[in-house]
């Protein structure tokens, strides 16, 4: 089953929610602004989308700056800012299994069904 971590005020979110309901498949919604997702949890998710920690975050937010990070801030710092701050989770973000990706563009979360 497909996990999809929404932000529904974001309309990229939102497409890739759509997208999911057209493909007819089974996922659920985690609105992870509400139910943050543990440090733990975003070292997995770092694990499947293999990547960089610093391409998981929003950079150009305000409170990226505000809390000092930099692109050359530990990945210990980034992933301590986002499970205190989720708002820096770049959004959204699709998980299946072992496979996940950030849907940006939308229709990138058509490649974990």
């Amino acid at each position: 089953m497909i996990t999809l971590w929404h932000n529904p005020r974001c309309s990229k979110s939102r497409q890739a929610l759509a997208l999911l309901e057209e493909a007819g498949a089974e996922f659920e919604v985690r609105r992870y602004l509400d139910d943050a997702p543990s440090e733990t949890e975003l070292r997995a998710l770092q694990s499947k989308l293999d990547i960089p920690v610093i391409e998981m975050m929003r950079v150009k937010e305000a409170l990226f700056k505000e809390l000092g990070l930099t692109r050359d801030s530990s990945e210990d710092a980034l992933f301590v800012a986002m499970a205190a701050h989720p708002k820096l989770i770049e959004r959204a973000v699709a998980i299946n299994c072992d496979r996940a990706v950030i849907a940006r563009p939308p229709e990138r979360v058509l490649d974990v069904l």
